[in-house]
């Protein structure tokens, strides 16, 4: 089984991605990487698009149609498949992950750090507050990989969606965090890309000037897919549009592992 690592950060715009994350641009101007816009699917909310992202299918057919619905998922996802093939499962995310894919509600102590063969996420670290800092968030994704190589592992930083929403999106605020999201990835990208790790760096919504999101302008659902396989090659900025409900089956592709049939949308690669 290949090894992937999906960075999902919680409210990154397209636009504020290509045009503020240095390092990812330059991986896609040099083409070592590869650049989609992507739609995200409705409602623009965070555990709904947690649940599409990892199942493939939009928010009527999973059911997690709001934040406010807590419970594990009861479709075919990521983080099962992958178990099940036998392959190794860690998250450093945000807890309503957990409660999505490992037990809910969440326990605020036993919950936080999991090592689980069990476990759908058999290796999770997870934070409840927005405002947790994302550099201790990747820190903890890098101790993930260094000491248990997943196959699949997910990185969930928050702080460009608590920007947003303190800041608003057309702030420096919002831009700079972006900036700094990138330079905390671009090291651990060449380590993981030594490791064999395919990264993808996307968003599970976009957000609105006035910081806000759920709904349906191109701001709130216009989010990036950078592809950065782990042996270098890439398209550079493909000027294509795809859908968020490739994401999940272009994971599973890109690891080795079969489909479900509930993921009707076809893999990007």
């Amino acid at each position: 089984m290949n090894k992937i690592a999906l960075v999902l950060s919680d409210a990154l715009r397209y636009d504020v991605a290509r045009d503020n994350m240095g390092f990812l641009g330059h991986v896609v101007e040099t083409k070592q990487a590869s650049l989609y816009k992507m739609i995200g699917e409705l409602p623009s909310m965070s555990r709904p698009m947690y649940e599409t992202v990892h199942t493939g299918v939009p928010s009527s057919v999973h059911g997690i149609v709001a934040n406010s619905i807590v419970r594990l998922s009861k479709m075919p996802n990521i983080f099962h498949v992958v178990k099940e093939a036998g392959g190794v499962t860690a998250a450093a995310a945000y807890y309503w992950v957990s409660e999505l894919y490992n037990r809910a509600p969440y326990d605020y102590i036993n919950d936080r750090e999991v090592d689980d063969e069990n476990l759908p996420i058999q290796h999770g670290r997870f934070y409840t507050e927005d405002e947790y800092p994302d550099i201790e968030l990747f820190r903890a994704s890098a101790l993930l990989v260094r000491k248990f190589s997943p196959h699949y592992l997910l990185v969930h930083p928050m702080g460009l969606d608590y920007r947003g929403e303190t800041f608003g999106s057309d702030t420096k605020e919002y831009r700079n965090h972006a900036t700094r999201q990138d330079s905390y990835l671009a090291p651990l990208l060449m380590e993981w890309k030594e490791l064999g790790y395919t990264v993808l760096v996307t968003g599970d919504h976009g957000i609105n000037k006035d910081g806000s999101h759920g709904g349906i302008t191109p701001e709130q659902r216009e989010v990036p897919l950078f592809v950065v396989q782990a042996n270098g090659e890439g398209k550079g900025d493909t000027g294509e549009t795809v859908s968020q409900l490739q994401l999940a089956p272009t994971i599973l592709n890109l690891l080795g592992v079969p489909i479900p049939k509930t993921m009707k949308q076809p893999a990007l690669m």
